[in-house]
């Protein structure tokens, strides 16, 4: 075996994103995570289906799906769009120095 094999075990996701992505991918990964963690939580406290929301925000409801589940990544407009109806909008703020 290679001194490259990494053993599946004990390794935790951690080790395997800091190991195989650099930390820019790593923030945009987060960042598209929690966009939609966002989205999915205000649709779900409002009360609003999926299929109401393509109604309200003119997007297609399996598009929505496709954002929700994280299979596609959604252009700024289809974010904005969909983000309104539920009285949200994405804002631009420093990043947190640590």
């Amino acid at each position: 075996m290679s001194d490259n094999y990494i053993s599946p075990e004990g390794t935790d996701w951690e080790d395997f994103r800091k190991e195989f992505f650099t930390p820019e991918e790593n923030a945009a990964s987060d960042l598209r995570v929690a966009v939609i963690g966002e989205l999915i939580k205000a649709r779900r406290e409002k009360g609003i289906s999926q299929k109401k929301l393509e109604e309200l925000s003119g997007v297609k409801q399996p598009v929505i799906a496709r954002m929700e589940k994280g299979s596609t990544s959604p252009q700024v407009s289809t974010l904005l769009k969909v983000l309104a109806p539920l009285g949200k909008t994405l804002a631009v703020v420093p990043l947190k120095q640590d």
